[in-house]
């Protein structure tokens, strides 16, 4: 029994035995339960059962991967959450407990569950995962070039990036049109920001909506390109840190507040 890949799904199987066990062991013991998303027949899983035993659980939508997984990989059946990871309330099944997550992800819904991630980040400690290049690059990126973008300063905010290393398409069946790679994400110890969370997320998105223009330009339906530092207000958004936003927002969140 096999499981045909599908396409609608972004599934590409990983059938490179060095790599699937490569990946497996970068998942540190720094929390009690992993999630594996997205585990299709096993590649990673059958690696990751001989580390964390039972205390490993997967998330699976595909309903013939679950049945491979049933007939497989038995021992594993309890702990299969049969669903979309995008909308599973992760404390049905962990409570309040932390985890960490794993897995092969499907492209094209990758930075969702990055997002999803940040949602949860008081829950979830570290990840490693499979992503397009472009995409984890993107993410490890560090300010000052067009890889820098919204997700690289959410993601580095809370944790910690490293880019491991690429993966060729011929590693998966089928082959993705697309070279891929490999990251990790530690949650940093104090994984907090000091500053509004929600008005934090509006100044990134913002600025980046209109990347090429400076600043003050950018920003200047938040507020008056007069109350931002001239220092700040010259760049762009791809020249500014996480901790640059930081500041920033305290800056337009007093300015609000003067205003009422």
């Amino acid at each position: 029994m096999s499981v045909r890949a599908k396409k609608r799904l972004g599934q590409h199987f990983l059938q490179d035995e060095n790599i699937a066990k490569e990946i497996a062991g970068t998942l540190e013991h720094t929390t009690k339960k992993a999630l594996e998303i997205g585990p299709g027949m096993g590649s990673l899983t059958k690696y990751l059962l001989k580390d964390w035993g039972n205390d490993l659980w997967v998330s699976e939508v595909d309903n013939e991967s679950v049945e491979y997984l049933n007939t497989h990989y038995p021992e594993l059946k309890p702990n299969i959450i049969y669903g979309d990871f995008l909308q599973l309330d992760l404390t049905t099944n962990f409570g309040k407990e932390e985890i960490s997550l794993i897995g092969n992800f499907p492209y094209n819904i990758s930075s969702q569950i990055l997002f999803k991630a940040l949602d949860n980040k008081d829950m979830i400690v570290q990840i490693v995962g499979m992503f397009q290049k472009e995409v984890g690059k993107r993410i490890c990126s560090p300010p000052g070039n067009r890889d820098y973008g919204i997700l690289s300063v959410l993601i580095q905010a809370y944790y910690e990036t490293e880019y491991l290393f690429d993966v060729a398409p011929e590693c998966f069946i089928p082959p993705p049109a697309v070279n891929s790679g490999v990251i990790k994400l530690k949650r940093k110890t104090n994984a907090t920001i000091g500053c509004d969370e929600v008005l934090f997320k509006k100044v990134i998105k913002t600025a980046f909506n209109q990347r090429r223009k400076k600043l003050s330009n950018a920003l200047s339906g938040l507020i008056d390109s007069k109350k931002i530092n001239p220092d700040i207000g010259h760049k762009r958004a791809e020249q500014l840190s996480w901790e640059d936003f930081e500041a920033l927002t305290n800056v337009i969140e007093e300015s609000n507040r003067n205003q009422v």
